[in-house]
């Protein structure tokens, strides 16, 4: 697209660009950064778009941001991101907030009939017929400077953006949807998904499951300490242990250096560097009960009766998704049913936002009783339970 690209590596070019922002009520925004070498995210590049403008800001130059993100954390300014997660840790880690109000094309997607989290590209080509560049996917956005093809390919995750949002709204408002995502995007500003909470690692860790109990004591006390050496390091956590490896000295349980280093797969410069600490932290935690899995998490075979539950609830998410021309599989997935029928907790996305609203409350009263399936006229029916 031909569109001026505005470079601002300056404070005088900063300063206008904040000025700029302040007269705008939404703005698209993007970044770029690496993390292949490091725990936390190196921002390298910042971009943003109006149907008027667009600029790249280049935050290794310069080394004040903080009027730049006052203007963007205006609370009447909608912010509008595609897959924002990583694109809020950042704002996050920079300035301990998050941005709102905000607007991901990618959770707004779905009601429009894509597949659930479809990528930029794909929304692009759709809703825009334009197949975007995709010759710097794997740049190196720290070195400088950034090539004219650089910052075209930048740029255009916020050209396009501009126009997908417009899109997306638009129809939106035409299906009756508008606020259906509001709860969603309020989700998304929650400071507590960006935080990490190292004695919380175990619980990303696949296989946790059929770990015994000291060996789940072990593997929860070894998460937690690589959690903490690798944001004290700045270095990919995966480089101390892998997941695989945490699994392996969980169920082996080595409380000597020798016994460490005769693992398969442990580097030298592991034992060397910190085995004692290893070592003890592995002992210490064989004397105390692990922290109990969830049930979601536990290996749990239904029986026939909770199979045909989840089938009655299966058949209730396909009628209110073809009531509102969704795929079945957006609104529930048959593993999110499952999750729902043996442990609801809040990391369901029936209990959540539009989800919620459309099916989530009315599966929660089937469950809890309070409502029941009927059939009237060959039509199948909810209906409130006399008490």
């Amino acid at each position: 697209m031909n569109k001026t690209i505005n470079y601002i590596d300056t404070p005088e070019k900063l300063a206008t660009l904040c000025q700029q922002i302040r007269k705008e009520t939404w703005l698209a925004l993007d970044t770029e950064f690496l993390r292949e070498k490091t725990y936390y995210p190196k921002f390298c590049l910042l971009q943003m778009a109006t149907p008027e403008w667009v600029v790249c800001v280049d935050p290794l130059v310069l080394t004040d941001l903080s009027e730049l993100f006052e203007a963007i954390y205006r609370p009447d300014l909608i912010k509008v991101f595609h897959s924002c997660r990583q694109d809020l840790e950042i704002f996050y880690q920079i300035t301990g907030k998050l941005p709102t109000p905000i607007f991901d094309t990618q959770v707004a997607a779905p009601l429009l009939g894509f597949q659930d989290n479809p990528g930029y590209a794909m929304m692009v080509s759709t809703l825009l017929n334009i197949n975007l560049n995709k010759a710097h996917t794997r740049a190196d956005w720290s070195q400088r400077p950034l090539s004219p093809e650089q910052i075209e390919y930048a740029a255009d995750d916020v050209i396009y953006l501009c126009q997908i949002y417009q899109h997306v709204i638009a129809k939106l408002a035409e299906l009756g949807r508008s606020t259906w995502l509001a709860n969603d995007f309020l989700e998304l500003s929650n400071p507590e998904i960006y935080h990490v909470h190292p004695e919380h690692a175990w619980l990303k860790i696949k296989g946790k499951n059929k770990l015994t109990g000291r060996q789940l004591s072990v593997m929860q006390a070894l998460a937690m300490w690589r959690e903490t050496q690798a944001q004290e390091e700045n270095r990919p956590k995966t480089w101390l242990l892998r997941d695989e490896m945490l699994l392996d000295i969980a169920k082996l349980q080595p409380e000597t250096l020798p016994d460490l280093a005769n693992i398969r797969g442990i580097g030298e410069r592991i034992v060397n560097r910190h085995g004692r600490v290893l070592c003890q932290l592995i002992t210490n935690a064989k004397q105390r009960l692990p922290i109990p899995l969830n049930e979601k998490d536990r290996a749990f075979k239904k029986n026939q009766q909770q199979e045909a539950i989840v089938d009655i609830l299966t058949a209730w998410v396909r009628i209110r998704a073809e009531e509102n021309a969704l795929n079945p599989s957006i609104l529930a997935t048959r593993k999110e049913l499952e999750i729902l029928l043996m442990d609801a907790d809040e990391s369901c996305p029936l209990l959540h936002g539009w989800r919620y609203s459309m099916a989530g409350k009315e599966l929660v009263g089937l469950l809890s009783g309070e409502l029941a399936l009927s059939i009237q006229t060959n039509t199948l029916k909810i209906i409130a339970v006399q008490q």
